[in-house]
């Protein structure tokens, strides 16, 4: 165990050393990102930030005319949030499901890493309900709304459909019956998909829900087993993808590919578009490949493995792309940035996107909270930082993930790191 540990350090020191960024990561955001020359590396660069947790007193920084406050404290690895129509939050505390990752030394070092970032717990498989009645801001009520009794496995999105609560498992939808204020959910949930899983190879783990507008469809996202389907293209049949699940009948299908890990979806309401925020690939240098969010076309192909932002072509993957061009993403969240949440404002005025912060980029990138304003139904201009302040002195206080809006239309940030959920509002309010 000496020896292994011992090498595992010195895999980290050469990791660690010889690349870092040549551009700010704010070339790489916006309609017209900076695509430098890739700097291929044998193993990703790692520069982890040690996950340590927020002392006592201490919160995000927001930015100038808002204020930052802690809406709910003392969760086990906060993921993602869903506000339900009478103003109740929902909280999936969840974190990947206890099998191997596969994929090899790449994906082990990975692994070890992401436990080092606070990503490695086992998963609580639970749903905390949070409500605030008076609508002041702050918790009335606290409730476990399901658990592992239920049949939550690694739970991710969550989505309210003509009186069915679904809730998406790593390997599975799960249908619960629901009573409009309900505080807990009974029995276990009827199993109505199945998603794609390959056995030891989980890969990425999070399974996000967002329902159609009229209630008939739900969308799924998947993302791949591996970074540049070194696994084989075997195991990624059915991932890296965005699937469409009827309600009615129960047939599912694939909507868009070639998205490597797509996890934040919402609905553009300028343009009633479906939108995704993406993760992009590793181990090309510390300046690519930019993460992004894109609007979603029905049988769209997005290039993953063979080609990114595009048609810019990735000579690591193996075999030849179903398609010959890919279409090109709408806007450029920052390489390794890792964009996971998703929330646009109900104006349409611009996305809300939780960036949950680099582990294999020189200098970090992520660790905030930014909005990317919208005109005319496109995005324009570059993001706004409206909280940061997560990454200190090289530690991570917390890591944002999942966003959304209270009944107030106050913004919440899910830190699975800090273990809370922050409550972001104007100043006076």
């Amino acid at each position: 165990m000496r020896r292994l540990i011992s090498c595992f350090a010195g895999l980290l020191a050469l990791t660690a050393c010889g690349e870092s960024a040549e551009l700010p990561v704010t070339q790489g955001m916006g309609t017209d990102p900076a695509l430098p020359e890739p700097t291929e590396t044998v193993f990703p660069t790692v520069n982890t930030a040690d996950a340590v947790g927020w002392g006592d007193g201490e919160a995000p920084r927001a930015a100038p005319g808002l204020t930052v406050s802690a809406f709910a404290s003392d969760l086990d690895h906060p993921r993602w949030l869903y506000r339900l129509p009478n103003g109740d939050v929902l909280v999936a505390e969840s974190n990947k499901p206890p099998k191997g990752q596969g994929g090899g030394l790449m994906a082990w070092i990975e692994e070890k890493v992401m436990a080092s970032a606070g990503a490695g717990a086992e998963t609580a498989n639970r749903i905390t309900l949070l409500r605030d009645s008076d609508r002041d801001g702050q918790v009335d009520e606290r409730h476990v709304f399901a658990t592992a009794d239920n049949g939550l496995a690694s739970p991710f999105g969550m989505a309210l459909v003509a009186g069915d609560f679904y809730v998406a498992n790593y390997a599975g939808l799960l249908r619960f019956p629901y009573e409009d204020g309900a505080t807990s959910l009974r029995g276990e949930g009827e199993l109505v998909a199945e998603f794609p899983d390959r056995g030891e190879k989980a890969g990425h783990w999070t399974r996000n829900l967002l329902a159609s507008p009229d209630g008939r469809k739900l969308y799924v996202s998947v993302g791949s087993v591996s970074n540049v389907g070194e696994s084989g293209l075997g195991v990624e049949e059915g991932r890296a993808a965005i699937h469409e699940f009827d309600v009615e009948t129960g047939e599912m299908r694939l909507f868009a590919t070639g998205l490597r890990n797509p996890v934040g979806m919402d609905w553009n309401p300028a343009t009633g578009e479906l939108w995704t925020a993406v993760n992009e690939r590793d181990a090309l240098g510390s300046d690519l490949v930019p993460d992004y969010m894109t609007s979603v076309e029905e049988g769209g192909f997005y290039g993953w493995p063979w080609l990114y932002y595009g048609n810019v072509a990735d000579d690591r993957a193996p075999g030849t792309p179903p398609r010959e061009t890919a279409i090109k993403p709408d806007y450029a969240l920052g390489p390794h940035t890792a964009s996971l949440g998703l929330a646009f404002t109900s104006s349409g005025s611009g996305a809300i996107v939780g960036q949950h912060g680099s582990w294999n980029r020189k200098p970090p990138s992520g660790y905030m909270v930014v909005y990317v304003p919208f005109e005319d139904g496109e995005p324009a201009g570059l993001p706004q930082v409206l909280l940061d302040g997560f990454l200190v002195g090289g530690e991570a206080k917390g890591r944002p993930v999942g966003v959304a809006f209270d009944a107030t239309g106050a913004l919440l940030v899910a830190d699975d790191a800090g273990n809370r959920v922050w409550r972001v509002a104007p100043e006076g309010r």
